[in-house]
Order: C-alpha cells, then structure tokens, then sequence
C-alpha cells in the first residue's frame, strides 16, 4: 500500500523540494550522529571512498573462461573483465551496500546501467558472483562483465539506496544524494525547514512525515517499499531461504502479526537513526511487552503465551538465523515463530 503523502521510493517531488541531510542536522544533530553510523547512511558510497575498495586496492576473480579485476587508476575504479584475447574494461560509478554483507557496483556500458557480475562479500573476503546472476557461464564479454538494469529495476534500486535519484517523477542519479538520509522516510524538507523558521511550528510538523504516526499495517509496508513486503515477495515469486532477508514480508508471516499489532512493527524494535543492536538481549523487552513471564497472570497487554524455557534471548530460538548461500551470510529469520528441530524453512 502508499499513503497519499510522501512515501519511500515515490519520487514524484521536486529537486528544489530537498534541503539534504546537512541542513536537517542542524536542528536535529542528536538523530543526524548516531543515523551516520548506521548501514542506511552508507547504503550507496562513490567507488574512491568505498571503505571495502580503499581496503581491498586489487581485487580479483578467475570464472574460466574470464578473468576479473577491480583496480583503482588514478581518481577512477576500473572493473574489467577479459578472455585472455580480450577485455572490456569500465569506471564503477557507485558502490551499493556498507559491506556488512556485501557490495556490489554499478557502472555504464553502451548508454545502460549495469549491475556488476561480481560482488565483494564480508565473510569470504573476496569478490563471487553477485546473487542473482545466472550461473551458467556467460555466452561473451558484455555479459560476462554484468547484467543490464531496466530502466525501472535501475530507479527502484537506485530509490532504495540513494536519495532523490528520482523526482518530478524523473529518474535524474546525476543529481543523488549518497545514502539513505533523512529526506528518503521523513520526505524533503524545504517546506517543513521554511515554516520553522518563521515559527509556524503546527504548519512545519504538518509539512513533514513522521513514520511513527503510521498505523501497524502502513508502517510496515513503509519501511517494505525497500525492505519488501508480502505483496512484494509473492508477486515476485520469491521463493524458499531467498526471501528471508525481506524482514517485512517474513514479520507479517508471524502467527503473532495478526491483523497488525503496534508493538509488532519495524521501528518497535528497531531505531532507525540508530546502528542495529548486535546483542539479542536487547531486543527481549520487546518480546516481554507482549508475552508474559512464566507464572505470572495474562492481562490486556501481555496474552501472548509465556515461554516455558526461559524470557532472555528469546530471538536467538525464536527468530534464528538463517544462512543464505549466495550471499554467503546469515540473515535473522523475522518469520516469529516455535523453531523445531528438522523442520522445513517456513516459506
């Protein structure tokens, strides 16, 4: 779904509409600090300051019969690819992802958007072939070096790890802001910073969004619009262990999502101005703000079941990871749920 208001990924706003996040810091400079640390800041980075390519001065791969290399030259980031008679080289134009897990790199062939054959991945240290590439050897040099994005598949993506790549509903990535900033879910500013400075707080509240005004159901199909939802998922046909990293879709598979449930959505758990809690315990008041300890009564708030195995770390039984091979990573399975033994994954 999409409210009638700003949404993530809309792109129907103007350039002049976007102040950026260095203007928003100025008010906000708590939420500006701790957001910088966060993987959404640092969604999308130019190759020359990557902190995976700055680490990494040579990368290499060999897919019989082509051989890869990610190589800096002079101010550009060269990738090419060759068949030992010859070779097809192009400047990364940006890099896509931190690197908690990867990063992959788009440049530009023959007037097109590509997306890089090749990934860097965390946990191997290297570069493999980027997930959802086909694996069967490339039929010549064009598609050994990457896959063509559709001029939509290039908005989307770009839409989800820039800001205002698109408006006026333009695709204009010449123009972006790197990262997912402020202005990507609170919508652009200029309105909302004009108003405040007359002092006209109530019209610069009206003219801004704040996501947690949003019902459970909006909510999470908010943060979906790059997350994916379930209606995303299904109509792709995203099948078995690739969909678990769309938390959205596999939150709303939870048999305690419902109908929707405040206390059930992205930002219950998760901050977005803040880096992602690495320790589970932190994450068991939210659990506990619906399931009651054992031996203790059920009221309004707390009907969820108490947990006869104890109330600490209850997502490392409850919400267990799941490894992805082509990503050669884990992910956290939001799909909430009684984890046995032997059991098949939960598509």
């Amino acid at each position: 779904m999409q409210s009638g208001g700003w949404w993530p990924t809309k792109g129907g706003a103007a350039r002049e509409e976007f102040v950026g996040p260095a203007e928003c810091a100025k008010c906000h400079s708590t939420e500006a600090a701790s957001w910088a640390k966060t993987p959404m800041a640092h969604a999308s980075a130019q190759p020359e300051v990557s902190e995976i390519l700055d680490g990494y001065e040579d990368l290499t791969f060999r897919a019989a019969p082509f051989s890869y290399e990610i190589k800096r030259m002079g101010q550009k980031t060269v990738y090419s690819v060759t068949d030992a008679k010859n070779t097809i080289s192009q400047p990364l134009l940006w890099a896509f992802g931190l690197g908690h897990k990867g990063q992959t790199y788009i440049y530009e062939h023959n007037g097109s958007y590509y997306e890089s054959r090749l990934s860097f991945y965390k946990t191997l240290r290297r570069l493999d072939i980027t997930t959802g590439h086909r694996p069967e050897t490339p039929v010549d040099l064009d598609s050994a070096l990457g896959r063509r994005l559709a001029a939509a598949e290039s908005e989307r993506c770009f839409g989800c790890h820039t800001t205002a790549s698109t408006v006026n509903s333009h695709f204009d990535p010449d123009r972006l802001t790197l990262g997912v900033t402020c202005e990507a879910c609170h919508g652009p500013g200029a309105k909302h910073l004009k108003a405040m400075k007359a002092g006209k707080i109530e019209d610069g509240r009206r003219s801004i969004l704040n996501p947690r005004g949003l019902d459970a159901l909006a909510s999470v199909d908010f943060c979906g619009a790059c997350h994916r939802t379930w209606g995303d998922v299904i109509q792709a046909g995203i099948a078995g262990v690739a969909n678990v990293r769309f938390q959205p879709y596999r939150l709303e598979n939870s048999r305690c999502w419902g109908a929707g449930d405040a206390r059930l959505t992205c930002i219950a758990c998760h901050n977005p101005h803040e880096p992602l809690a690495g320790d589970t315990t932190a994450y068991d008041r939210n659990c506990l703000a619906c399931h009651r300890i054992a031996g203790t009564k059920v009221t309004r708030e707390k009907s969820g079941k108490a947990c006869p195995v104890g109330a600490k770390n209850c997502v490392t039984c409850h919400m267990p990871k799941v490894e992805m091979a082509s990503v050669h990573a884990f992910f956290t399975d939001h799909h909430i749920r009684i984890v046995r033994p032997g059991d098949p994954y939960p598509d």
